[in-house]
């Protein structure tokens, strides 16, 4: 892959649920080993765009190319739908850990399924993973006795087991109780740091400050500020960002 082509192009993509209009002409570039906190009022439509990355959702309209695969069309054949799951993961907000399988299971299914490593090689992975994430020590237990810290990072290492090449996390702290929100964006200050490129949904401003190269603030499914975290945090161009803010900065 050519590392000078943007890891994600998207140009003037629209998306809507029947009459509701939710993106209405959204552009960008995420360049490879970029972060990028999308931010926003609740229903702006940040959900949305990142489930269009990875083929969740279709768009309606405009250009959109992840990771070199064409998603702007209206079809995509299964092989390319099988690359792009191969090379985008995706953490969500509500874990989606499969409760009747332990830790190990889940992380091995996908390697054996979609990728067709032996369980030796998708155990060998899934430890490796776990470690990395400080996890080392909960293989065999089940989802129902972790915390809810515990379980994303589970997530986290599910999705890094299929060596993706970008990550998109939907807001992956906000099921959590505040005292476990560290330890989830601690491992993916670490990723950020190792040059993964993300796209983060999240509320958590602190992270986008430290971590993130570029943040894109959106407002009734349009992109209202979009530019370095420290130009868009620090210096809001518009009220609505400011209001947004003040909003964060009061809780």
């Amino acid at each position: 892959m050519n590392n000078t082509i943007p890891a994600i192009i998207f140009d003037n993509i629209e998306k809507n649920f029947g009459s509701l209009k939710v993106l209405k002409g959204i552009t960008g570039e995420i360049n490879r080993g970029e972060v990028v906190a999308v931010i926003g009022s609740s229903g702006c439509g940040k959900s949305t765009l990142l489930r269009c990355f990875n083929r969740l959702e279709t768009i309606d309209k405009g250009r959109l190319i992840i990771n070199g695969i064409n998603l702007s069309k209206p079809t995509v054949n299964y092989s390319q739908l099988r690359q792009l799951r191969t090379q985008v993961g995706m953490v969500f907000q509500q874990f989606n850990l499969f409760p009747h399988l332990c830790v190990l299971e889940n992380m091995t299914l996908a390697p054996r399924k979609v990728l067709g490593k032996t369980p030796k090689e998708s155990a060998q992975l899934a430890r490796l993973y776990l470690e990395k994430v400080g996890l080392s020590d909960k293989a065999s237990v089940y989802p129902e006795q972790l915390s809810g810290g515990q379980k994303q990072r589970v997530a986290i290492a599910r999705s890094l087991c299929m060596n993706p090449q970008i990550m998109l996390f939907d807001e992956p702290t906000s099921a959590l109780d505040p005292e476990l929100v560290g330890e989830v964006l601690q491992v993916m200050q670490q990723l950020a740091a190792e040059g993964m490129t993300m796209v983060v949904v999240t509320h958590e401003m602190q992270f986008a400050r430290e971590v993130a190269h570029q943040v894109i603030f959106l407002d009734k499914g349009i992109v209202t500020e979009q530019g370095s975290a420290y130009e868009v945090l620090t210096n809001p161009q518009s009220d609505r960002l400011r209001i947004f803010l003040s909003r964060l900065n009061s809780r």
